[in-house]
């Protein structure tokens, strides 16, 4: 026998007709000053209780989604893969296939020079045999500029909704960021753009990159050169910003650039003002990949 009170039944539904409510007031006030971003947030605090955590997240995101611009996600210069053009298609087929991308920027003599990119589907319609069962020729030979695509170009200050909505108008999955100068900045893909609201997205050839930062021992950490030095202070509680550079300085490899003055080499320790030490766990002759920090030793 139920004995729940009608009011009891109905209690789930007037609550989330109240979230729902009062999310829909937020977008139904377009007349006010306040931007909808904002607004959202705020309704979002006052239901923060009726919501699971990973949707709570997801609506904070998609709230803040609008203030972000391409500098802000978008994959640095020195980061992104890329072939000339002079490349055969049997180099290509062999890059894509090691790399597991499916869309790689083609240029000339450097990245500033961008010519197109190329599709795989491109690759693999050229693999297959006419009606005759002929290749049109011999694959591995044949260049690369027969099947460049048009690139599209955006500036690292457009917001990141235009930009969804170019690529979307465009059927465009892949866009090349520019400065004002005409060269490269970085790369931008739409599932960068998706990725911004419902967090990583793995695939199957995905392998399980390192953590950004992990505690080897006390005051001994192993981090990512690509962590944020305000992160690192975040869970260290440890500031390693340089006085009157932070400005300049956002991630523990610029920190070791600007120590060391260039391109530290692995097995590299740098001593910090502070008192640390930087040791270069992994570096190529661009960049440095991973960091061992550690306060330094005491005196006897």
């Amino acid at each position: 026998m139920n004995t729940n009170s009608p009011s009891d039944e109905n209690e789930p539904n007037q609550k989330k007709s109240g979230l729902f409510r009062r999310i829909k007031s937020v977008f139904a006030r377009k007349n006010e000053k306040k931007h909808n971003a904002e607004k959202i947030v705020e309704s979002l605090e006052k239901v923060s209780e009726e919501l699971e955590t990973n949707k709570r997240e997801m609506l904070y995101k998609v709230a803040s989604f609008d203030k972000l611009t391409v500098g802000d996600v978008m994959v640095p210069r020195a980061d992104i893969l890329a072939v000339e053009i002079d490349t055969n298609l049997g180099e290509l087929a062999r890059i894509m296939a090691k790399h597991q991308h499916s869309r790689l920027p083609i240029y000339r003599d450097s990245l500033d020079n961008p010519l197109g990119f190329v599709h795989v589907k491109d690759v693999l319609e050229l693999l297959a045999p006419d009606e005759n069962g002929k290749v049109e020729a011999v694959f591995s030979e044949l260049p690369l500029s027969k099947i460049g695509r048009e690139l599209v170009y955006v500036p690292l200050s457009m917001r990141l909704p235009n930009l969804l909505l170019q690529m979307r108008a465009l059927r465009c999955h892949m866009a090349l960021v520019v400065d004002e100068y005409g060269g490269t900045d970085g790369l931008i893909t739409i599932e960068d753009l998706v990725e911004e609201i419902v967090g990583d997205i793995d695939d199957e050839h995905d392998d399980e990159e390192a953590p950004l930062i992990v505690e080897r021992a006390p005051n001994i950490w192993e981090a990512d050169a690509k962590l944020d030095l305000a992160e690192f202070q975040e869970l260290t509680s440890i500031d390693l910003n340089l006085e009157n550079m932070e400005d300049e300085i956002d991630t523990l490899g610029g920190l070791a650039f600007a120590l060391a003055g260039r391109v530290p080499p692995r097995g590299e320790i740098i001593k910090h003002p502070n008192g640390f030490e930087l040791e270069i766990l992994d570096a190529d002759p661009r960049s440095i990949k991973r960091i061992l920090l550690r306060s330094a030793p005491q005196a006897a």
